[in-house]
């Protein structure tokens, strides 16, 4: 099923549940159906322009190995040179 068609398809269920919600009226076929077709529209730019969740503070930093971390909190004392 092409993109189109599931457009089309949607438009055709939300057009038959309008129908049905203003009592199955004749002759407003064309006014439900334009009616659906701005709905779908509506509910596809709302899933464009919402934004991303945001991330939890530090998620996106890659952690460190127990040992990377040890030797990132404390410096390494430089070694005496032992006298001959």
């Amino acid at each position: 099923m092409t993109m189109a068609d599931d457009r089309q398809e949607r438009i055709r269920n939300r057009a038959h549940q309008i129908w049905q919600q203003e009592g199955q009226p004749a002759g407003q076929d064309e006014r439900h159906w334009h009616q659906a077709a701005a709905d779908v529209d509506a509910e596809d730019a709302s899933l464009v322009t919402r934004k991303p969740a945001k991330k939890a503070a530090g998620a996106d930093k890659a952690k460190a190995s127990p040992k990377e971390a040890k030797s990132a909190k404390k410096p390494s004392k430089p070694k005496k040179a032992s006298a001959k």
